[in-house]
């Protein structure tokens, strides 16, 4: 079959002030191919494929698609040539529908005729296998639902060549699984697909190549079949990375946190939280796994004193002293009560970090009460800011840059390092290593692993199952907000966790 060029990228270089982000790249793909972008946090990847989109312009270089030499200064001229990017965070409206959303922003002359909409957008679906109500209400939806709705629409306007950034961050295996179904459809189709991701088993099991960047530089395009694993590790970081999570014992494991008959309802009145029991100890990594939407958020809150409790207990145990409960307490209390808790919330700017604020700033929000008199003191969070940039290697020109323009993944590491600096005895991580590469997952694993070895109660909610098991002692399952099962990590099986993630099985769970 002939080879057809959908996009050649020329000697592409993008400037941020001193930053180099994009530095003289090359990079082509075909249609009916996917391309797995890869490459460390910082090291350009959405940068350029924001230029291929229309929301960055290139100081330097040049973009031919289908053979020709375009200028693309706007997504809309993006979407002219056929490009279309799903964004890592969706770009939607709650209280339209997915067609209303699909359509909006299109300056059709013609009378809008949702009817019309509606049945263009179930074509769409049943061409591609996609499982989406064009009348549903995206406030409805689940993650993977919004993220359909996102891929239909850049289809709706005719895109040829799709970008994907993370596409799989925040989707369970099974909606993993659809997605990388319907990619498969649209490769077939003759569409040019690009994903941007971190996940190494999954690139090996969807892409034809591998492109991969390091610190703004092209390293080169392997085909996929050719490699492997180990191999991608080292061309990103540029040395051997070991690709395996040291799980050591510890001896004498104490109940630090423990949970009875936790119920919870959101503002809507819907429960989120059934009758929740477990108990997390002193020295161990307890994983919580589910389908996203299962509660993992909101029991995380619950422990934290950020959203209250309907019914039950949380008692914490600290060293040789009696339980004290949790429940009512807001998040300074519990922490007045001598309660030494450190929550690296799900949502990263939003709860987490100020993105105005540079990392020192964001130090700051956990000692600013040990300053004297008016001044706040600036010296030990200016240290541990320096001290977080360069153990955990944030990509940021200095420790006053706004963490709000720094990738994902930068911000990630700030907001767990941060956390982890403050010596908890319970530590709660909700996805802390989404949208991390390989490289600053492995840092991160380890740094849980080091605290629970000093005896801290690690509360680890992850997606990616493989790493649960290997990382975890036992493992949490919840499904629809209840306990569908504990299981102990290290003789547990992947196809167990996700059996009682869809509750099947949960009767014989312990």
């Amino acid at each position: 079959m002939e080879t057809v060029c959908a996009i050649e990228l020329k000697n592409i270089t993008k400037r941020f002030g001193s930053v180099v982000a994009n530095d003289g790249i090359n990079l082509s793909l075909n249609r009916g191919e996917i391309l797995s972008l890869l490459g460390e946090n910082g090291s350009g990847k959405t940068t350029l494929m924001n230029m291929l989109s229309g929301i960055y312009y290139p100081d330097e270089g040049e973009i031919c698609v289908g053979g020709e030499k375009v200028t693309i200064s706007s997504p809309k001229d993006a979407f002219r040539y056929g490009i279309g990017m799903i964004h890592q965070h969706y770009k939607l409206v709650d209280v339209f529908t997915a067609a209303e959303n699909i359509v909006l922003g299109l300056d059709d002359e013609e009378k809008l005729d949702m009817n019309q909409t509606n049945a263009k957008v179930r074509a769409i679906c049943e061409k591609y296998g996609f499982d989406i109500d064009p009348t549903k209400k995206i406030y409805d939806m689940s993650v993977s639902q919004k993220q359909t709705v996102e891929i239909i629409k850049v289809l709706y306007r005719g895109a040829d060549i799709l970008i994907l950034d993370e596409p799989t961050a925040v989707l369970t295996p099974q909606e993993t699984d659809k997605l990388f179904a319907v990619l498969r459809n649209m490769r077939a189709d003759g569409k040019a697909i690009v994903i941007i991701t971190h996940k190494l088993h999954e690139v090996m099991a969807l892409s034809d190549k591998v492109a991969v960047l390091r610190k703004g530089k092209y390293i080169g395009t392997v085909n996929t079949a050719e490699t492997n694993p180990q191999a991608l590790t080292d061309m990103m970081v540029g040395h051997t990375v070991t690709l395996n999570i040291d799980r050591p014992t510890y001896e004498k494991p104490v109940p630090r946190l423990s949970l009875s008959g936790v119920s919870c309802f959101d503002a809507e009145g819907v429960k989120r939280l059934d009758d929740v029991s477990f108990t997390a100890m002193g020295g161990e990594i307890l994983g919580i796994a589910g389908v996203a939407g299962s509660g993992q958020r909101e029991l995380l809150e619950c422990i934290a004193g950020l959203h209250p409790v309907s019914s039950g207990s949380i008692m914490y145990t600290p060293d040789e002293a009696a339980p004290s409960d949790l429940v009512g307490k807001s998040p300074m209390q519990i922490r007045k009560s001598g309660v030494a808790m450190a929550f690296v919330p799900e949502d990263r700017l939003g709860m987490g970090l100020v993105g105005s604020m540079g990392m020192t700033g964001n130090m700051m929000l956990r000692s600013w009460r040990k300053g004297k008199s008016i001044f706040v003191n600036r010296k030990d969070p200016n240290k541990l800011a320096n001290q977080i940039w360069h153990d955990l290697e944030v990509v940021t020109p200095s420790t006053e840059f706004p963490v709000r323009r720094m990738s994902g993944g930068n911000v990630q590491k700030v907001l767990v390092g941060r956390e982890i600096a403050s010596a908890p005895s319970v530590l709660m991580t909700a996805y802390a290593v989404r949208g991390l590469d390989i490289n600053t997952s492995y840092t991160i694993y380890n740094l849980l692993t080091e605290q629970k070895m000093q005896g801290v109660a690690v509360v680890y909610v992850g997606e990616d199952l493989d790493v649960l098991l290997e990382l975890c002692d036992r493992i949490l399952v919840l499904c629809g907000g209840k306990v569908s099962g504990i299981v102990d990590a290290r003789t547990t099986t992947k196809e167990e966790v996700g059996l009682l993630m869809t509750r099947v099985g949960g009767k014989e769970a312990e």
